[in-house]
């Protein structure tokens, strides 16, 4: 049995994870054994619900207790922290949208990943949406431009844009294959007007444009992307269904089973991309 310990369990895709893993047992040889965080309402909730039999303070106290790790923490600038001490044994690590806050908090993840040869995975579930294929595969010519909406508060606890807005950039750079995009390489315009940021770049020959919505407690902006290419557009909803978290677990269980090596460029570039959005924002407000 490969026991897969959890960090930041106040998020509800704890929930999704442990209910893959325990109670629908998708995974055969895969369970959820221990949560850190302590002792408290929401972790002992969980050991309940879900039979998890170890409960630790520090993510460090899973070493040696676990075989695989998942970071759900809420804000992503405390992933570095984190998942550094079970990189650094060897063990892989799935980090909760984002990766990181900083590219280099991302390099560092990345560097240490790959000197130990433990598994990183970090994905948004957008990747995986059902319409992607028809934005991503389209055959009417190259991306000529992407436009992608989606709720993000630039002024959320959780770091700010990166809590939400990793969505938006992950979406864009799944439709455009992925490129790579090196830290501060991008010139970016991100203007914000009451509750609506806009931020605007080229990537790979594309005009990406990311629209981010701040959502109030009874607005929510759903998820959109709009495709051109020479000969179409193409506009879908990107609906998340209740298994959304199924996936990203896919892709992780497949990296921890075959010891898969990071792929740095597609872990690091969405992290440079929102980045550079938020330093663009941060100048046009000073």
């Amino acid at each position: 049995m490969r026991r897969i310990g959890f960090i930041g369990t106040e998020n509800s895709h704890t929930d999704h994870f442990l209910r893959l893993l325990n109670t629908e047992a998708r995974h055969p040889g895969f369970r959820g054994t221990a949560l850190a965080g302590g002792s408290g309402p929401r972790n002992n909730q969980l050991a309940e619900t879900y039979g998890v039999d170890v409960v630790v303070e520090d993510p460090a106290d899973l070493l040696g207790r676990v075989d695989a790790a998942i970071v759900s923490t809420r804000d992503g600038a405390r992933h570095r922290e984190q998942a550094l001490p079970l990189l650094e044994a060897g063990v892989p690590v799935l980090v909760d949208k984002p990766l990181a806050t900083t590219t280099a908090d991302a390099e560092a993840l990345l560097e240490v990943a790959g000197r130990s040869g433990a598994p990183l995975v970090s994905c948004s579930a957008l990747r995986f949406v059902p319409e992607m294929p028809d934005l991503r595969d389209g055959e009417a010519g190259p991306v000529r431009a992407v436009h992608v909406v989606g709720p993000a508060d630039p002024d959320s606890e959780h770091s700010g844009l990166f809590f939400y807005g990793i969505h938006h950039v992950e979406a864009a750079l799944e439709i455009l294959g992925n490129p790579a995009v090196a830290a501060g390489s991008l010139d970016v315009t991100a203007v914000r007007h009451g509750d609506t940021t806009v931020a605007s770049t080229w990537i790979g020959g594309a005009a990406v444009t990311l629209t981010f919505v701040t959502p109030t407690d009874t607005h929510r902006a759903p998820f959109h992307a709009t495709v051109v290419r020479p000969g179409s557009v193409v506009a879908r909803e990107l609906t998340l269904g209740p298994d959304y978290n199924a996936p990203a677990l896919a892709r992780f269980i497949a990296a921890a089973e075959g010891g898969t090596a990071p792929d740095d460029g597609a872990l690091l570039a969405p992290v440079a991309v929102l980045e550079s959005v938020v330093h663009a924002l941060g100048k046009d407000h000073r």
